[in-house]
């Protein structure tokens, strides 16, 4: 597979979704994301870690700022924050946005691609908390469905989607790691376009 790696196969994350269990009022906190970004529009959205703000000089979105900052629902998930500190490290890469993405029942996550300078060095990180049929994401031309405790990594630089087949929420731990010179797995070289 050219667009996707798994990173590790069977994670416990029964912590994590008690966290989640525990705070249930927390995914209408901020609704940003699924009123503003038209291809997240069937999602929900907890975010840990989000971008600096008030945006620097010259900043048309947050899709070109490099600073992230812990976000006030951050508290309440220490476990979920904690895994994501905990990934960095283990890969020699250092956080930067985090968040807790449920994708409503029959939906789906329209086709885009992630692009900006945050993204460009960065690689996006998919832990699987909760899908009961597996969790469908294209990546250009390749498809993996991707199991509860999974951990993968894939190219968001490229078109991708995903889809929820099933009939509850399909959530996900979704973080993006700054890696070391010289690693990273869809890392794009500076002077790409």
């Amino acid at each position: 597979m050219t667009h996707f790696t798994k990173i590790l196969g069977r994670f416990n994350v029964t912590p994590l979704l008690a966290e989640l269990e525990a705070a249930p009022d927390m995914w209408m906190a901020d609704t940003s994301r699924q009123r503003n970004v038209r291809c997240q529009r069937d999602t929900w959205s907890i975010f840990l870690r989000a971008p600096q703000k008030p945006l620097p000089p010259g900043a048309e979105n947050a899709n070109d700022v490099h600073g992230s900052r812990l976000a006030p629902a951050a508290a309440t998930f220490p476990r979920a924050l904690a895994l994501c500190e905990s990934v960095a490290k283990e890969q020699c890469g250092t956080l930067g946005r985090a968040t807790l993405v449920a994708l409503l029942p029959k939906r789906r996550v329209f086709p885009h691609v992630d692009s900006g300078a945050y993204y460009r060095i960065r690689d996006r990180y998919h832990l699987v908390l909760r899908s009961s049929e597996g969790s469908p994401l294209t990546a250009e031309h390749e498809t993996v469905v991707m199991r509860e405790g999974e951990l993968w990594v894939f190219n968001n630089k490229v078109n991708h989607w995903a889809v929820n087949p099933s009939e509850e929420l399909r959530v996900h731990l979704i973080f993006d790691l700054l890696p070391a010179p010289g690693r990273g797995y869809h890392v794009l070289p500076l002077d790409e376009t």
